[in-house]
């Protein structure tokens, strides 16, 4: 199974908790070598976006730092190129209604690469069923029983 990273599924490497993502569900992704994990240069960037807002004297510079190093220059991940087709696709669900630029290209990039996305964004997927958009979304719940059969 080959997976597209949710920016809050990026962001506990970071050492920024969010709420939904468990430290067992990151530990399930490092560790089950069937699921090929993917990661985008824009959720990088609103992973960015995220410390800079929370910057204070619970923010851990050092671990943000030591993750970022894991996803980018580490074995695990593998980062997506997106490609023209993909940010025209963004686009066009912008232009259907979908405002989150980021969340758009994350869903583009998934369905141009045959990925699933791997997602807490209930928004997003209601957007995606409601305009009769293909479903390419799991859940860390979806994930686990997945590899139980």
């Amino acid at each position: 199974m080959r997976i597209l990273l949710d920016t809050s599924f990026i962001l506990p490497t970071l050492g920024i908790t969010v709420s939904g993502v468990t430290p067992e569900a990151i530990k399930f992704l490092a560790e089950v070598p069937p699921i090929q994990i993917y990661y985008s240069r824009f959720s990088v960037l609103e992973s960015l976006w995220v410390a800079t807002r929370i910057a204070d004297a619970k923010f851990d510079a050092e671990t943000f730092q030591l993750g970022l190093r894991s996803i980018i220059e580490g074995r695990r991940y593998k980062r997506v190129e997106e490609d023209s087709e993909i940010f025209k696709e963004a686009f066009r669900l912008y232009r259907l209604g979908h405002k989150d630029m980021i969340d758009n290209i994350l869903y583009a990039s998934a369905l141009s690469l045959g990925l699933m996305l791997l997602t807490l964004d209930d928004q997003l997927k209601k957007f995606v069923l409601g305009k009769q958009l293909k479903d390419i979304f799991v859940s860390p719940d979806q994930l686990a029983a997945a590899q139980k059969v």
